[in-house]
């Protein structure tokens, strides 16, 4: 049998083709997908589930004219392979290689730059309001969102405005009652009565919100799937129709196992084992530090509480929802809610630990500011994947907590050095703050095998020497001091740097850096976040408040969006790398 997908370069080639050639279309590009991500790894499962509908859309709307605008964008591997990328896609999350996500700089087909939940629905609702300005009423605008994203506030946001407005706007809501881990809440319930018949056809969230409300249908059925977008492709104004899907469809222990194949790395394509790298490193992940410390501390005290917007897998949290399950709480992808959830339980005297990765506590920041900070409330802000995150690119890099953080009153940032400094200041944060804290940690694994050492409590706002030299002093935060010490070592004349670990971003040591400006007359400072506004910024600022002459070296990220590529290859892009950190350092010192 000829292959099909091999002649499809753009939607155009598809259209070409007869409607009973499409499950053939559809079955060649869930092999193609499966081919690729098990030696590539990436996001799988999201984008098996919706090969038919992908593959639907582009044959029924004139793409790109139409706008399709895929929400989070885990499930666009099909959408790119169709639109122009099939043979170059073997490169996508690499460094000079396509995205993993939709972006608009990329391809034409991609209408709107995602990575983060719930934004299609108003981003297309955006466009379609432009369209109707522009006098273009024919054209399509539509979004499909996963039943988690959908249960976010500003999906209902968008929603809420969409159900008063006349725009051509066609929302899918993709459910398989699946986000990375199982969704959650009332409206998943709500979700579940409709599949199953049990909801009345009178008590419908999305009709009262007047949109033309069509399904719940089979979105691995081509010619239903086909009939009913033809059929909505011709009603003006908001529209929504439900379709239920199976996250890894096709892929049998994908299906099995949703979670472990939402992106399981590389893995055997025949049997689904999946393969872990040679020589892998045996320390942990920094998130099971957290998750193991934080069941730990529970055990001896009750008033410790977890809160995750919808990450109980990916921030570790799910050892203690297994362990204590009335005192963790999954709230969805919601991260307002769980911030100002944990200050109404912090109100009350309980020890909350919030784990948000830092990315998406962007996403409440206003809610840290007014709910938590001004009102002085100690919440523990546990900030996952600080720093680079690697092949998921600029959406999802934590480079910006330093700064986004630091400039709050009353709000305290701590780096840890490693897994036994991450431990320690989760046990500090437990006995009990004047403040709220972020405690920024990385990505990945450690380099500390033995890290469960018996728990010593940190002093907060206090500078630690690592080591004393006699010219050069290196201030460095967090994980990347690690490479600091290599590059110290690496450098031939050891003997000359000082370094010192500023695990207290704020509070600042001013008496220790008094002492630091003091001593040695060139002052570096290496950080994993941005130039602007991190470590770097504060030491300037104290050195022009104090007027002090010496001279200040800031290594950081440049002020700019930083693409995808492994964090090693990122390190050396922007010169956090053990060598580059080495020449930074043997130049200072020959200078």
């Amino acid at each position: 049998m000829e292959n099909l997908l091999s002649h499809i370069t753009t939607p155009t080639d598809l259209r070409k083709l007869s409607e009973n050639q499409l499950p053939q279309v559809a079955q060649e590009l869930r092999e193609f997908i499966i081919d690729i991500v098990s030696q590539k790894e990436g996001h799988l499962g999201a984008s098996l589930g919706v090969v038919e509908l992908t593959v639907a859309l582009h044959y029924v709307f004139d793409t790109p004219n139409d706008l399709l605008v895929w929400d989070v964008g885990h499930q666009a591997y099909g959408h790119k392979i169709l639109t122009e990328r099939r043979e170059i896609f073997h490169k996508y999350r690499e460094i000079d290689g396509i995205s993993g996500f939709p972006k608009r700089s990329e391809s034409a087909y991609d209408t709107f730059g995602v990575g983060h939940s719930s934004t299609s629905i108003s981003a297309a609702l955006g466009m379609a309001i432009a369209s109707n300005i522009n006098g273009d009423t024919e054209k399509q605008h539509i979004a499909i969102i996963g039943d988690a994203s959908i249960a976010s506030g500003m999906a209902f946001e968008g929603l809420n405005h969409a159900g008063v407005t006349d725009a051509n706007l066609l929302v899918i809501l993709n459910d398989n009652a699946m986000g990375i881990d199982p969704s959650v809440g009332a409206l998943k319930d709500y979700l579940t009565a409709v599949k199953e018949g049990k909801n009345p056809k009178e008590n419908n969230i999305i009709k009262s919100l007047n949109f033309d409300y069509s399904g719940p249908i089979d979105g691995h059925d081509l010619p239903k799937l086909l009939s009913e977008l033809q059929r909505l492709q011709k009603i003006k104004g908001p529209k929504f129709l439900h379709i239920i899907t199976t996250k890894g469809k096709g892929l049998s222990y994908a299906e099995e196992n949703q979670l472990q194949f939402h992106a399981p790395g590389k893995f055997d394509k025949l049997t689904g084992k999946i393969l872990k790298p040679e020589n892998e490193n045996l320390a942990p992940k920094f998130q099971d530090v957290f998750g193991h410390t934080l069941v730990e501390l529970a055990k001896e005290n009750k008033k410790i509480v977890g809160i995750t917007p919808a990450m109980p897998s990916g921030s570790s949290l799910k050892y203690m929802m297994e362990a204590f399950p009335d005192r963790a709480f999954d709230v969805g992808i919601a991260e307002q809610h769980a911030v100002t959830l944990a200050a109404g339980m912090a109100t009350q005297g309980l020890v909350v630990f919030c784990n948000i990765y830092s990315t998406f506590l962007q996403r409440a920041y206003d809610q840290v500011i007014h709910d938590v900070a001004i009102q002085n409330l100690p919440v523990i802000f546990c900030l996952d994947r600080a720093g680079f995150v690697g092949e998921d690119g600029a959406t999802h890099h934590g480079l910006f907590d330093i700064a986004y953080m630091n400039c709050i009153p009353n709000m305290m940032i701590y780096a840890p050095l490693n897994e036994i400094d991450l431990r320690n200041i989760l046990y500090t944060s437990s006995l009990g703050l004047q403040h709220p804290i972020a405690i920024r940690y990385p990505r990945g694994k450690g380099e500390i095998v033995n890290w469960q050492q018996p728990f010593e409590k940190i002093e907060i706002g206090k500078i630690q020497t690592l080591k004393k030299g006699n010219k050069i002093a290196v201030l460095s935060t967090g994980t990347i001091g690690n490479n600091v010490m290599k590059a110290i070592s690496n450098t031939g004349k050891p003997e000359n740097f000082s370094q010192y670990h500023v695990g207290w971003i704020k509070p600042l040591d001013t008496e220790k850096l008094n002492t630091i400006f003091a001593e040695y007359s060139t002052i570096i400072t290496v950080e994993e976040g941005t130039i602007n506004g991190g470590l770097g910024s504060v030491i300037n600022l104290f050195a022009i408040e104090n007027n002090y002459k010496n001279k200040i070296i800031n290594r950081a990220v440049s002020d700019e969006f930083i693409e995808h590529g492994t964090v090693k290859q990122l390190f050396e892009i922007t010169q956090l790398d053990t060598l580059s950190l080495t020449q930074l350092l043997s130049t200072t010192n020959d200078a």
